[in-house]
């Protein structure tokens, strides 16, 4: 299967077929592979017991074995052993290619292996005595996050990444570093003018955004609430190199004013004087984790303004500058502004490229700065297909067929990772690994400090503190079993283009392939319409290349319909699989919404279109009754778009597209728009018995299960067309 050579560039052949070798499969072709692993670690960690001091006696001697107790005590456990294995198959069938519902999906073989491995040694990476061996796994695999993301040293500046149990952990803890990081230099400011161990730090210089120099002690509350957070993250180390004051008198005497210690209400009353209370801004595609993290850190769900979406999907940027900007004449605090990298509804990516240059090129010049956290929780993964190894210097010439790799749009955005001062991912999601594996990313390893109740200190590269991730972010305990899970993934499946690139861009390949035949759909359907939520929208040199998007679109169908994938992968250039590339879902997720036609036209209630898509949803979604699995054919998710959240110009544009151009009628739903969604997370490029894409069978049962609902309707409703 070869992938044709464009511009000059040659293209590697799919003939290492190591995907398949990563995975457990959909009929659990590799179970050998698996048992043989787990066996192995079994009989392994067993031999590390006997081994371990053997003439000590045993506590379970073989009298013990016979005796009525022990028979009866294993007699239960193999009742209720066999009890949870037969309930067990009320999961959801996450391996299967026709499970579409949420983000989880199959997990590698050595992130199984690896977790099971080490779970038999229950280590604790709260603290390095507990995990002597899983902490320094999770420092390597945060090392592997963090290169995978685009965060290198420089000038100085070190990264680091620590596993959580999860995005929702990672993004609280991200919106709580940035917090303290933000009132620092006032606890600092205070604290220099008061302690008389700190006299000489008064001439201590900061440098403001603007690029101007000042007296940390000479500033107001605005300015000291403004500077850049490597400025901040630097006045330790530079009030113990320029006044050899010891980190130690530093953080002690600072203490007294911290954030941490007083307590925010205490704090704001003490320092911040008439100045508003400061905000988060996060767009409306949110994921919950962040109001829950305003909440929590005390700020208030009603000061993380919500940033309206434009017509993609996307965070509006002109919506958050306005924002920005009204913050800056009422001298309001920003902490944060996040962006997600990949939302967990839609999978689509926001503009964190334009988000960092308005903070670099408008809001720096005028003495204003704060954080951006980027929320990569699902997309984390996909910068896997922006890394060449690490032994070559530059990308590789072309991407393993058959993959897809990231639209100009997305690319531009993963490509700006690394000037995000956090960022997170989440190893169970994309990583396919196991629960509970999430990760935060710090661009300067001295922000981490902000959440351990101390200063941030001079880097100690070399030293324990390397070994050391107990004491930072917000758990305690955490198992070194999915430590050892991820870092064994990435050991077998490198986070670049050899390993979870090739993974994800064969998911990110399905995905749009999914996409356009849905938009396909609509020239055979009669009865009824998809309207996807990306809208098909060619760039200009696509407008150039097709004529437009009506010929585009029928190029789409010739190309795609009724294709081997062998046919299409082999006859279709990298130029010409450039239309897939570009249009649909920006990731591995698509929502789209039916909707049907009557006698006068396409149905212009919204009420009855939600109402038609939960009645397709009620054929597609997994139910928690205990029901047989193996009855479900398709299994998809569903979600609601949310007027208030969304804003006015994603909302009423999607309902356009949906309910047509005409008047829209409903009675008390007009701020909810109801979809399904598909997360495609599986890499298989298949066919069936009859040489047919597997998408095919897909495609029939959502039609399928489409007609059903629509069958349903005109049984209740004489409004439906026959």
């Amino acid at each position: 299967m070869l992938w044709e050579s464009t511009h000059g560039r040659e293209a590697p052949l799919e003939n290492e077929r190591d995907v398949e070798a990563w995975f457990l499969g959909p009929r659990a072709e590799n179970a050998d592979i698996f048992e043989q692993l787990v066996l192995e670690a079994l009989r392994d960690h067993s031999f590390w017991r006997r081994n371990f001091h053997p003439m000590d006696p045993p506590a379970i001697t073989q009298s013990i074995k016979r005796d009525p107790g022990y028979l009866r005590a294993l007699d239960t456990l193999h009742t209720e052993f066999d009890n949870l294995l037969a309930e067990l198959k009320k999961s959801a069938p996450f391996f299967s290619m026709r499970y579409q519902g949420h983000m989880t999906w199959e997990q590698t073989l050595p992130g199984m292996a690896g977790y099971f491995a080490a779970m038999l040694y229950n280590q604790n990476n709260v603290a390095l005595e507990a995990s002597p061996l899983t902490t320094v796994l999770e420092v390597r695999a945060g090392e592997d996050l963090c290169r995978m993301v685009g965060y290198t040293q420089q000038n100085g500046i070190r990264p680091w990444s620590h596993l959580t149990s999860g995005g929702t952990t990672a993004n609280i803890e991200a919106m709580w570093a940035a917090r303290n990081l933000k009132f620092y230099p006032l606890s600092l400011r205070e604290a220099l003018q008061r302690e008389s161990t700190l006299s000489a730090a008064k001439a201590l210089k900061v440098t403001l955004p603007s690029g101007t120099q000042a007296r940390l002690v000479d500033l107001d509350a605005w300015q000291a609430l403004n500077l850049d957070v490597d400025e901040v993250l630097g006045l330790p180390t530079r009030i113990h190199e320029e006044f050899k004051i010891p980190p130690e008198t530093l953080t002690a005497n600072v203490s007294n004013y911290m954030l941490q210690d007083l307590g925010l209400v205490e704090f704001t009353r003490r320092y911040l004087g008439d100045l508003p209370a400061p905000v988060f801004m996060v767009p409306g595609s949110k994921h919950y984790s962040l109001p829950k993290a305003a909440a929590i850190l005390g700020i208030g769900a009603d000061h993380m303004f919500s940033i309206p979406l434009d017509e993609e999907g996307r965070m509006d940027v002109s919506a958050l500058e306005a924002r920005l900007d009204q913050c800056m004449k009422d001298k309001q605090p920003v902490i944060a502004v996040t962006a997600v990298m990949g939302t967990t509804e839609e999978g689509l990516v926001d503009p964190l490229a334009s988000v960092l240059a308005l903070r670099r090129q408008k809001y720096h010049p005028q003495g204003m700065s704060f954080c951006v956290h980027a929320d990569a929780a699902w997309g984390g993964y996909f910068a896997s297909l922006l890394r060449a190894p690490p032994s070559s210097n530059k990308r590789l010439a072309g991407p393993p067929a058959p993959v897809l790799s990231l639209s100009r749009y997305v690319t531009e955005q993963f490509e700006a990772l690394p000037e995000a001062d956090t960022i997170t991912v989440d190893p169970h999601k994309t990583g396919y690994l196991p629960y509970p594996a999430g990760a935060l990313c710090y661009r300067n390893q001295s922000m981490r400090s902000l959440v351990a109740f101390e200063a941030p200190y001079i880097n100690t590269a070399g030293s324990q503190e390397d070994l050391t991730v107990g004491k930072y972010g917000i758990e305690g305990s955490k198992p070194g079993a999915a430590a050892a899970g991820v870092y064994l993934s990435h050991a077998v499946v490198p986070p670049d283009q050899r390993g979870y690139g090739k993974i994800l861009g064969r998911a990110l390949y399905n995905c749009k392939l999914f996409h356009a035949r849905l938009l396909t759909m609509n020239t055979v359907a009669s009865d009824f319409v998809v309207v996807p939520g990306p809208r098909f929208k060619l760039s200009d040199s696509l407008k150039r290349k097709y004529g437009g998007e009506k010929q585009a679109l029928e190029f789409l169908r010739q190309q795609i319909q009724g294709m081997r994938q062998e046919q299409l992968l082999s006859a279709s250039s990298e130029e010409e699989l450039e239309l897939l590339r570009e249009t649909g879902a920006d990731l591995n997720i698509l929502t789209y919404a039916f909707n049907f036609k009557t006698e006068q036209g396409l149905n212009t209630s919204l009420e009855e279109a939600n109402t038609f898509n939960r009645m397709i949803y009620e054929r597609l979604g997994v139910k928690a009754d205990g029901r047989d699995i193996y009855g479900y054919r398709l299994l998809v998710s569903t979600t609601d778009f949310i007027e208030e959240d969304y804003g006015k110009k994603f909302f009423d544009d999607y309902k356009t597209r949906l309910l047509g151009s005409g008047t829209a009628s409903g009675r008390g739903e007009e701020g909810r728009i109801t979809v399904l969604r598909s997360v495609i997370m599986d890499p298989w490029i298949t066919e069936d018995l009859q040489g047919r894409p597997f998408l095919d069978t897909i495609i029939e049962e959502l039609r399928a299960a489409v007609m059903d609902a629509l069958n349903e309707m005109r049984g209740t409703s004489s409004k439906c067309s026959r």
